[in-house]
């Protein structure tokens, strides 16, 4: 955030925010449309418009007075909330449609109060015989005069004018209860239910009627201008919350037993009928419209200002121009006059009502954001997030929810469109912003406690029958000269296995090792980062290569499962490393772990056709796993066309028995393939296998060769050598025959 948004001293205290919060609940819609909503759904269904609407902004103005005490709330109110949690680019997107929907709503009350003047409109044309109808003769002055009185004197001039249309308002509301009709004298009992016959549906007048509920949030956006946001938000919001749900319930009884349910509804000026005073209703109006107008273009700005200061627009002219704030005071003297243009664009069409649906939907969104982001932060158990002020987890979430089912049930078109805006806005400004942070800036803390108790459950959930699956591990400190390994890993766990890449740096553990593994690590994130892999990377300091594969063979999975196999890797054209594979190779197989050697050339995986899998009568213990090997790696995309094929070498004198003995294990389902994927190949004792293996897959791009344990101990490192015909090569050495079900 920008420095300009921190440098005046604030000065506003827990009223305004109160204020600016009441005056936009107590608007339009109260005046104008609670009578149709009691006439059509009765008192009872109203008083069930009211609580349901609360299931929303209760839970959000308590998500934002905990989350409003947990950090420091800058410029920008909501926007700014949004931003620090889900980070720049989701906060911008919903900062943009909130901005817009802020400075729509200016246009929206002010031609809201132009309704207020219908009954000057009639006495003057019946007095001067006039037709005028045209109520933008009342809103454009309204709305310049508006706009020319906050970027003159800004918010101070803004709150003092905000007292005196509350201060109306509240008149006009005393007036209308001490009020009484014929229809109140006559009426014995409260008839819960009556409401007009073919009423409109409930969702159709909550629809209607729901605007009147979404103020609560208002005066957040004064959060530049507050002298302690983490105690005026929490309080002014909560406390206009409730005291907009009150006066509510209280007026819609007052509708009820005012007046028919069928002049309820055709009367939009019901309360002036009602009222002591009558006059006093329409002036209660024009006060109730000017003041939720007041509010929003003291807050639209503001958001706009804090947007720019982010600089999440593309030119760095336009952040500049919108950031500037009025020396002294920091008031968005530029950002009002966009807001000011917006508002007066608008009004000059006099229609806002389609645009006013949309509003609503940017204000759902920007609530149920809000919500959630408190769920999360519950879930997520982050040390650093500790408000002063704690809501429930269940009460967020319900609030997320609702926000989500009502958007869609007030409007689906709508609510689609936003969405779509929305998603469009996020990936230009993700395209635009040097801000790379994304959703899973809050998400972090949400996925560690999930992984966690999955973890957890799956080391101490009882240890059943199950398919077998790799959990690998490879160190290697080739990384950067042959990434042939990790790419191995990656195949393995795309989809059916786990991967950990240790990168290997020799050396004792020192302040300058562990700053060299740091730079490692961030150099191999930024590297397998572009790869879509699902490889666990991390770095591994120690003094020798035993000492590290006694570290690594301890670690656990990245799947909460224990590790069950290691992966090795040696340049086949340069075999040092063979050395220490084969000193620890004892060691390893002690932790009964399948051992996988890869054997790298030039070629590297060639054009991922072609993968072939060598089985001998004297290796079967290794079969399955070669096999399983060879699909899962066929599981990957990188090998969407390629096959698979078996060689099979059978010893000349019992060529018959092995076939008969190999037909038998796959009809017995111990290996899964059709005998017409097996080439039986018989083999004669001049001919070693290896002559074999380089003739018949020199053209592979990935063969698989089982290996003994015995013959390590007998051979050593010539076990992997002499197959420079070859590509890449992958010896396999299972613990323990593998079970294929």
């Amino acid at each position: 955030m920008s420095t300009t948004l921190r440098e005046k001293k604030a000065g506003f205290g827990t009223g305004p925010v109160f204020f600016t919060a009441i005056s936009t609940i107590l608007g339009a819609i109260m005046f104008l449309r609670f009578g149709y909503a009691v006439g059509s759904v009765g008192f009872a269904g109203t008083i069930g418009i009211i609580l349901f609407a609360n299931l929303v902004t209760i839970p959000t103005a308590m998500a934002i007075a905990e989350i409003a005490t947990n950090q420091k709330v800058e410029g920008g109110g909501e926007y700014y909330i949004i931003s620090r949690s889900f980070g720049i680019n989701v906060g911008a997107a919903i900062g943009i449609a909130l901005y817009l929907s802020q400075a729509i709503s200016v246009a929206f009350y002010t031609i809201a109060f132009a309704e207020a003047f219908g009954p000057v409109f009639d006495y003057v044309n019946t007095q001067f015989d006039l037709n005028l109808s045209d109520k933008r003769i009342i809103s454009l002055p309204a709305v310049i005069l508006l706009s020319i009185l906050m970027i003159k004197k800004g918010a101070d001039l803004g709150m003092k004018a905000l007292y005196v249309v509350v201060a109306i308002l509240f008149l006009s509301l005393i007036m209308f209860f001490v009020g009484s009709t014929d229809y109140n004298s006559a009426m014995v009992n409260l008839r819960w239910t009556d409401h007009i016959d073919n009423p409109d549906t409930f969702f159709a007048v909550f629809a209607i009627v729901f605007p009147a509920f979404t103020g609560m949030t208002a005066g957040v956006g004064l959060s530049g201008d507050l002298r302690d946001p983490k105690k005026s938000i929490p309080l002014g919001t909560l406390a206009a919350t409730i005291v907009g749900m009150v006066i509510y319930i209280f007026i819609a009884y007052k509708l009820a037993v005012s007046a028919a349910p069928g002049d309820l509804v055709e009367d939009p000026l019901i309360m002036m009928r009602i009222a002591a005073l009558g006059p006093i209703i329409p002036i209660g109006l024009a006060a109730a419209t000017i003041s939720s107008a007041l509010g929003s273009i003291m807050v639209a700005p503001r958001t706009l200002q804090a947007l720019a200061s982010d600089k999440v627009f593309p030119l760095p002219h336009i952040n500049t121009y919108l950031a500037k704030g009025k020396k002294g005071s920091n008031d968005p003297i530029n950002a009002t006059i966009v807001t000011s243009l917006i508002a007066i664009v608008f009004v000059s069409l006099g229609d806002v009502n389609a645009v006013a649906e949309i509003i609503s939907m940017f204000f759902m969104i920007t609530y149920g954001s809000l919500c959630l982001i408190s769920f999360l932060q519950h879930f997520a158990a982050d040390p650093s997030y500790r408000p002063s002020f704690r809501s429930k987890w269940y009460v967020s979430l319900l609030g997320a929810v609702l926000c989500v089912y009502l958007m869609f049930k007030m409007n689906a078109q709508y609510t689609i469109i936003s969405i779509i805006l929305m998603t469009g806005i996020y990936f230009f400004v993700t395209q635009t912003s040097k801000s790379k942070e994304g959703l899973a800036k809050i998400f972090q803390g949400v996925i560690f406690q999930l992984s966690r108790q999955l973890q957890v459950f799956l080391q101490k959930a009882e240890r059943g029958e199950e398919g077998w699956r790799p959990s690998v591990i490879c160190i290697s400190s080739d990384f950067f000269k042959r990434p042939a390994a990790f790419q191995f890993m990656k195949w393995i766990s795309h989809r059916y296995g786990f991967g950990t890449y240790l990168h290997y740096i020799n050396g004792y553990f020192s302040k300058d090792s562990y700053q060299k593994s740091q730079e490692q690590i961030r150099r191999l994130l930024k590297v397998t980062g572009s790869t879509r892999n699902k490889v666990f990377v991390d770095t591994l300091i120690s003094p020798s290569f035993t000492s590290a594969v006694a570290q690594a063979i301890q670690l656990p999975s990245v799947s909460g499962k224990e590790v069950n196999m290691i992966l090795f890797e040696f340049a086949k054209d340069n075999i040092a490393n063979l050395t220490d594979i084969i000193d620890n190779f004892t060691m390893v197989k002690a932790a009964e772990f399948d051992i996988c050697v890869l054997g790298s050339s030039d070629r590297e995986f060639g054009f991922n056709n072609s993968i072939h899998i060598w089985l001998t009568p004297n290796d079967l213990k290794n079969s399955s796993l070669m096999i399983l090997m060879g699909y899962i790696i066929m599981g990957h995309r990188d090998w969407k066309n390629a096959e698979i094929k078996i060689f099979a070498v059978v010893n000349e004198k019992e060529m018959s028995e092995q076939e008969e003995m190999l037909i038998s294990m796959i009809k017995a389902g111990r290996l899964p393939i059709s005998p017409k994927n097996i080439e039986l190949i018989k083999h004669k004792l001049e001919v070693s296998t290896k002559e074999i293996i380089n003739d018949k897959s020199q053209d592979a791009d990935l063969t698989i060769v089982g290996f003994r344990a015995e013959a390590i101990k007998q051979r050593g490192a010539e076990v992997f050598k002499g197959y420079e015909g070859v590509g890449n090569i992958l010896f396999v050495n299972a613990s323990k025959e593998k079970e294929i079900q």
